[in-house]
């Protein structure tokens, strides 16, 4: 009995002592929690945040920093935020999760709200998840920034054009931009604005009769630029667009004219060399042409002899026929030569010989 009475006391006393070692366990971690949100639900909860201690332990298990939210949620609750907007804990907490700046988009709300500009928190937040920094987009649409055209990064110093008279003209500008937040998920970025711009400028000075009404109204260029809306589709409003330098170039249409009366004088050279060597051609080809007639004629006397021999020996020509044959062509060889006395000679005949 005494063995038994010894064993009923020795379990109560272990149950007792791994009941204590898991209470001050469960203490430990207690205050270990405690000690990590305390600071953050104290101040929730002066701040009138309104997360609980719960939703804090919740969200490191969630995989989500309550420091962020925390303080992103004060700054919405102190700038009159949510008396505007529905921004709860739980939308502040997916946006996180989403790789969203939560504390950027809470700022951008801020100046938003305070500049009185129509921008809500399903906005900013697809903005700011679209990559755009949403905050300097709300100060860019507050504070207007200048950019330079052409750009500066690139090759181009100067935006070159001519005028219908001819002169080429340097220009540069700087345009007035402002953010339009309405249009920055899916508008065109500053780039797209400055392509845009120059388009305009050079546009404009070629559609200028004389180079002398740009330099006497370069403000007459950037209203033609602005009344041409070139902000649509894009991510900012131009304010104004001003003429910041203005050079004069080359006078491009002198030099075209002096080219292309280069290249005319060239076409009529080549023009006239071909029609004179067409010409030594067809001069060249006469004097074939007279050698190989000559040569027939010499053919043809050749058998003249032939025809008078035959002709006396057949009798058809009689010894006086033949010496007054004779006669007749000494005499009408004399006329010839006194008819060629005097007379120009034909540069592809020559002279006849005459003696003496």
């Amino acid at each position: 009995m005494s063995g038994e009475s010894l064993l009923v006391a020795q379990v109560p006393q272990g149950l007792v002592v791994f009941g204590t070692i898991v209470a001050f366990v469960l203490v430990l971690v207690f205050l270990a929690v405690f000690a990590r949100y305390a600071g953050l639900w104290l101040q929730s909860k002066v701040t009138g945040a309104g997360i609980t201690f719960p939703n804090l332990v919740l969200m490191s298990i969630r995989r989500v920093n309550p420091a962020i939210i925390v303080r992103a949620k004060i700054m919405a609750v102190q700038a009159g935020l949510t008396n505007v907007y529905t921004i709860t804990t739980r939308a502040l907490e997916a946006h996180y999760l989403a790789g969203g700046n939560v504390l950027n988009v809470v700022r951008a709300l801020i100046a938003a709200h305070r500049a009185r500009l129509d921008l809500d928190w399903q906005t900013a937040a697809a903005i700011d998840l679209a990559g755009r920094d949403i905050l300097d987009a709300v100060r860019t649409s507050v504070y207007p920034k200048v950019i330079d055209c052409p750009d500066p990064r690139s090759k181009v110093s100067t935006l070159d054009a001519v005028c219908a008279d001819g002169i080429q003209l340097k220009a540069r500008a700087r345009v007035t931009v402002r953010t339009n937040v309405q249009q920055l998920v899916g508008g065109a970025t500053e780039e797209t604005v400055i392509a845009r711009v120059g388009q305009g400028i050079v546009q404009a000075i070629g559609s200028t009769p004389s180079y002398k009404l740009v330099l006497e109204n370069p403000d007459k260029i950037s209203e033609t630029v602005l009344e041409a809306g070139l902000e649509a589709n894009t991510a900012f409003e131009i304010v104004s667009i001003d003429i910041a330098d203005i050079d004069v170039g080359e006078n491009i249409g002198a030099r075209l004219q002096a080219d292309q009366a280069e290249a005319d004088m060239r076409i009529a050279q080549a023009k006239a060399e071909q029609r004179r060597a067409d010409a030594f051609a067809r001069e060249q080809e006469m004097r074939a042409l007279v050698q190989e007639n000559r040569a027939k004629v010499v053919a043809a006397e050749a058998e003249i002899p032939k025809a008078l021999a035959d002709a006396l020996r057949h009798g058809t020509l009689g010894i006086m026929d033949y010496y007054e044959l004779k006669n007749v062509q000494a005499d009408t060889k004399m006329r010839e030569a006194i008819a060629d006395l005097g007379q120009p000679t034909s540069p592809l005949v020559p002279a006849p010989k005459t003696e003496g």
